[in-house]
């Protein structure tokens, strides 16, 4: 009885210091307030004409919330969903959404992420950690009911390559027939990344270790606490970007382990990156993802993180492989 006395006051007391450590980090924490954008992305590159952007679109995700999508359709046997990154929405993919359907290349569609994009219920927060991988499956379920029989490609760039990567490695992982990432995050440690995203991302890092600490207990009552925060230029702003995100979208947003991601990954796979990307560490994708998984690597001379979608460069590249699917 004594022995197992002790045993309760040991586990007790570990879970107060676990509990104190994690409230300390919560609380007490700060993370580093983005600056004007001196250094970080070339959002520039972001301002083209969108008078063809396709209108947003709704579908009901498992929850009954109506979220948004737009629709590039063309006559073709394959079908492209494609995730923005993390800060805006899918306006910017139109160049290359655009090129896609117009070739007859693939029907695409571009969500608005939940948290995101003209009027979301609640910007950058979710109602759980798991939420954008089963509004993505929802999507795709929507997608297949309209394209019975298309071969299904599914692809993200920056935050939104690291979304697909959590969903290679989640229960829907085999729903898609390829996938494919533009300058995909992997984790903030991964030798892919540079400091701070190259200076758009400042991650509160005590905060979420002390939210991290409070999840393996089984404890969400603070998920709802922001844990990053980007920086974006006024000139870029136009009401409709996402600046900050709660600890659960933001690691919802993100693989769960980029090794064990990577491993589920079975299906055609094409990763693209710009040689001068401010975010990424370009030349390190090949070796770390080809450890995991077989890949294929195109490294575009030149471009950087948001060139690898806007610029005309990469059409060609998306073009040769899906033209090669399934030959």
């Amino acid at each position: 009885m004594e022995i197992l006395l002790r045993v309760i006051n040991f586990i007790l007391i570990s879970l107060v210091i676990q509990l104190t450590i994690a409230a300390a980090l919560i609380l007490f924490s700060k993370g580093k307030k983005p600056a004007s954008n001196e250094e970080g992305l070339n959002f520039s590159q972001l301002f083209l004409d969108y008078t063809n952007l396709p209108q947003l679109q709704p579908f009901t995700a498992r929850d009954g919330e109506r979220l948004a999508y737009r629709h590039y359709p063309a006559q073709s046997d394959k079908t492209l969903v494609l995730v923005h990154g993390s800060g805006y929405h899918s306006q910017y993919l139109l160049p290359l959404a655009e090129y896609i359907s117009t070739e007859g290349l693939a029907q695409v569609y571009t969500p608005d992420l939940r948290g995101h994009g003209t009027s979301p219920a609640r910007r950058g927060d979710v109602d759980y950690i798991n939420q954008l991988e089963d509004d993505l499956a929802d999507l795709i379920a929507h997608v297949r009911k309209d394209n019975p029989g298309a071969a299904l490609i599914v692809g993200g760039h920056s935050s939104g390559g690291g979304l697909v990567v959590r969903f290679t490695g989640s229960q829907y992982g085999q729903q898609a027939d390829a996938y494919v990432l533009l300058s995909p995050y992997l984790k903030y440690n991964a030798p892919t990344i540079r400091p701070n995203s190259g200076g758009w991302a400042y991650a509160n890092t005590g905060r979420i270790a002390g939210l991290s600490i409070l999840n393996a207990m089984g404890i969400h009552w603070f998920d709802h606490l922001t844990a990053i925060e980007f920086s974006m230029p006024e000139e870029a702003r136009d009401g409709t970007e996402t600046l900050s995100y709660s600890h659960r979208l933001n690691t919802g947003y993100a693989p769960r382990n980029y090794k064990k991601d990577l491993k589920a990954i079975t299906q055609p796979f094409l990763l693209l990156a710009g040689t001068a990307d401010e975010a990424f560490v370009a030349d390190q994708f090949e070796p770390v993802v080809s450890e995991y998984t077989s890949v294929q690597v195109e490294l575009l001379p030149g471009l950087s993180h948001m060139g690898v979608v806007v610029s005309p460069d990469v059409q060609p590249v998306f073009k040769d492989w899906l033209e090669g699917l399934g030959k």
